[in-house]
C-alpha cells in the first residue's frame, strides 16, 4: 500500500517546520555520560514527551532506576513508551530510537557551537550534536504522526514507541523494561515487528537497510603509583610512573593494522566463505567512500571486501583515550599519580561480553605483571551489549524495501552496521520478532565526530521514507 500522494506533498510544504522543531532539540545538551547533563537528559525527555502527545501518541515516562557515575548516585533519565492504535485487524509496529547524544565540545575541532542548530544552505546541511545521531530520525516518526494528527487519517497499522536516553552509554536500565512490558498487558504485548532508525547509508548515494549489528564491551584500565600529580624534574627516573605503565599496556591491545592482540578474541569468529564474500563485493561502496566518509586517505586497504568485513564482519578493538593526563595547551612537566586508559572491542557473532571481557582480564592482567612495576593496576568492564543479525527476507524487510523504492526509486544496499544498538538484540529475543534497521542518515553524516551532520534532504525524504514504511508494512 502506497503512502498517500498528499502526505508526500505535505512533508516538502513543512520542511521549515521540521527544522525548527530539529532545532529546538539539538539546543538541549542531553549528554548521557555526563553527570552535569543529567539534568538536560531529562528535559529532553520531557520535551519528546510533549511532542509526541501533541500528535496523538498517549505516553507514559517510566523510571528507570539509579546509576553511579562519577562518584554520584543520580537517577536514569526516564524512557518514553507510547501507543496509538489498537486496531486487532492490523498489524502492530513498535519503533524506537533515543535521545540523549555523544558529548560535544567547539574546543574539539567543530566549526560551530554544536548545541546551535546551523542550517548551511550552501550545502543542505542542518549541522549540530545528535542532528543524525538520533534526534533527526526520532522526529521524523513526530513529523510522520503530525500529518495525520492535523488531517484526522489514522494510521495503517497500531504504533508502539519506547524512545530512552540512554542508548550513548549503555541503555542502562532498558533491557529490564522491554523484558517487562513484552509480557501480556504490557505496553509492547501484542507487536509484530520492530523499526529502529539509529544508523546510517554505506555512503553518500545509496539508502541502505541494516540486518546485523556488531556489539560492545568497553573497558576502562586505572594504573595508579604516587598519591598526588607530581614535579618531573623532582621525580622523573625517581618513581615509577603510572603514565608510562598504561601506555605500555594499551600498546599490546591492538596493532596498527586493526589485528586484535588479545589471545583467544578473534578466534571466536569463523571464516568468511567465497559466497558470503560475495554480499560485501555487490555493495554500493568503494575504497574512496571510506575515506571521504573518513577525511583522509587512510584505509587500511585497497581492497573494498576486506575493508567492509572489517566494518561489519570482524572484531575490531579501537583505544579511545586517557583520563587523568595533562591534555590542555602549553608545557605541562607533571607525572600523572593515577591515569585510566578507556578502549573497547565491537563484537560479532558468536561472540558476547561474556564471552570476551573474561579474555581481556586475563591477558592484560599478565601483561602488567610482566611490567614489573610498582604501580597497581585497575580493570573495569564499564558496559557492553551483543551483536545481533536478523533475516533480511522477512516481510519486514520487504515492505522497507518497497518503501525505499517508492520514495528513492533505488533499491536499497542490505548492510552489517559496524555500530552498536544495545537493545536490538533485546528487542528481538524478548518478543520474538523481527527488527529491522532503517537509517535516515548519510554515511558522511559524521555521528559521535565533530560537525555532525543531517543533510535536509535526508531528514525530508527520511521523513516520507519512515511514513512511506508504515503504509507498506500494513500489507
Amino acid at each position: 500500500m502506497p503512502a498517500p500522494p498528499e502526505f508526500l506533498d505535505w512533508v516538502d510544504k513543512n520542511a521549515n517546520t521540521f527544522i525548527r522543531r530539529l532545532k529546538t532539540a539539538v539546543e538541549i545538551p542531553s549528554v548521557s555520560g555526563d553527570a552535569s547533563r543529567r539534568k538536560d537528559v531529562v528535559r529532553m525527555a520531557n520535551f519528546l514527551n510533549e511532542e509526541l502527545k501533541a500528535v496523538g501518541v498517549t505516553t507514559q515516562l517510566i523510571p528507570l532506576g539509579t546509576q553511579e557515575i562519577e562518584g554520584e548516585t543520580l537517577d536514569l533519565p526516564p524512557a518514553i513508551v507510547g501507543r496509538i492504535g489498537n486496531d486487532k485487524n492490523k498489524k502492530t509496529i513498535l519503533v524506537y530510537g533515543h535521545f540523549d547524544v555523544q558529548p560535544a565540545f567547539k574546543s574539539d575541532g567543530w566549526d560551530t557551537e554544536p548545541f546551535e542548530l546551523v542550517h548551511d544552505e550552501a550545502t543542505g546541511r542542518l549541522i549540530g550534536r545528535g542532528a543524525s545521531d538520533d534526534k533527526g530520525p526520532v522526529l521524523g516518526w513526530v513529523n510522520v504522526l503530525q500529518w495525520h494528527r492535523e488531517n484526522g487519517k489514522e494510521l495503517p497499522v497500531n504504533l508502539r514507541c519506547c524512545f530512552e536516553g540512554m542508548e550513548e552509554s549503555g541503555s542502562e536500565g532498558l533491557d529490564e523494561l522491554v523484558l517487562r512490558e513484552s509480557k501480556p498487558g504490557g505496553w509492547f504485548d501484542g507487536v509484530d515487528a520492530v523499526c529502529i532508525s539509529d544508523n546510517y547509508w554505506l555512503n553518500t548515494r545509496t539508502p541502505a537497510l541494516t540486518y546485523g549489528l556488531r556489539g560492545l564491551s568497553y573497558y576502562k584500565v586505572t594504573v595508579s603509583g604516587p598519591g598526588r600529580d607530581l614535579h618531573s624534574g623532582v621525580f622523573g627516573r625517581t618513581v615509577y610512573e603510572p603514565m608510562t605503565d598504561l601506555i605500555s599496556i594499551m600498546s599490546r591491545l591492538v596493532d596498527n593494522r586493526g589485528n586484535i592482540l588479545i589471545p583467544g578474541v578473534e578466534d571466536q569468529v569463523s571464516i568468511a566463505d567465497d559466497d558470503e564474500k560475495k554480499i560485501y563485493a555487490g555493495l554500493d561502496y568503494s575504497i574512496q567512500d571510506v575515506e571521504e566518509a573518513a577525511g583522509g586517505k587512510i584505509a587500511l586497504s585497497s581492497d573494498k571486501v576486506e575493508v567492509l568485513m572489517g566494518r561489519m564482519r570482524h572484531p575490531s578493538l579501537s583505544l579511545h583515550g586517557i583520563e587523568g593526563a595533562f591534555s590542555g595547551v602549553g608545557a605541562k612537566t607533571v607525572i600523572p599519580g593515577k591515569v585510566s586508559g578507556k578502549f573497547s572491542i565491537r563484537l560479532v557473532p558468536p561472540q558476547t561480553p561474556e564471552s570476551v571481557d573474561p579474555l581481556v582480564v586475563k591477558y592484560i592482567e599478565e601483561q602488567f605483571k610482566t611490567l614489573d612495576t610498582k604501580s597497581t593496576l585497575e580493570i573495569e568492564c564499564l558496559h557492553g551489549g551483543k551483536p545481533w543479525v536478523a533475516d533480511h527476507n522477512h516481510w519486514n524487510f520487504e515492505a522497507a524495501k518497497r518503501a525505499t523504492w517508492s520514495v528513492y526509486k533505488k533499491l536499497p544496499d542490505l548492510t552489517r552496521e559496524g555500530g552498536s544498538i544495545p537493545v536490538t538484540l533485546t528487542f528481538a529475543e524478548s518478543l520474538g520478532v523481527n527488527v529491522l534497521l532503517l537509517p535516515m542518515g548519510r554515511g558522511d553524516d559524521g555521528a559521535h565526530s565533530t560537525n555532525e551532520k543531517l543533510d535536509k534532504s535526508n531528514y525530508l525524504e527520511g521523513t516520507k521514507l519512515l511514513g512511506t514504511y508504515l503504509y507498506e508494512v500494513a500489507t
